[in-house]
């Protein structure tokens, strides 16, 4: 009789044990892992909402997170932001990936009379100018 009250209970704490050991062996949970991606784009959704880009910018600087969470995200911080009557703040640093402007990409050309002048005459050059 008592065996029969035990072996439930040594069952019980033994599937509770299961999470932490999973932990520890840092084996992969697809739920915990669906859970992290789904906040994640909701988060990039909101900070691309506040930022005032548009959605489509939002899915082109972030290809890799879900666009059905980017998009959860961009519109609850567009509601969010219609309600308090707050203004994007748009972003002061460039993305990393957008291209430069052609003026600053393009190579200077040395100046061809600088070039095949000697040292000394190109110092002189400079202080006349």
């Amino acid at each position: 009789m008592f065996a029969q009250r035990l072996i439930p209970l040594f069952l019980l704490l033994g599937l509770n044990g299961c999470e932490p050991l999973s932990n520890a062996l840092d084996l992969p949970n697809p739920q915990k892992t669906a859970a992290l991606a789904e906040a994640e784009g909701k988060a990039i959704g909101g900070a691309c909402r506040h930022a005032g880009r548009s959605i489509e910018d939002c899915y082109a600087l972030n290809a890799k997170a879900q666009k059905a969470a980017i998009f959860a995200g961009w519109r609850e911080m567009n509601d969010y932001m219609m309600q308090n009557n707050l203004q994007s703040v748009p972003s002061v640093l460039a993305h990393p990936q957008a291209p430069l402007p052609a003026a600053a990409s393009a190579p200077k050309t040395p100046d061809p009379v600088m070039a095949a002048a000697p040292q000394d005459e190109r110092t002189a050059k400079r202080a006349s100018r």
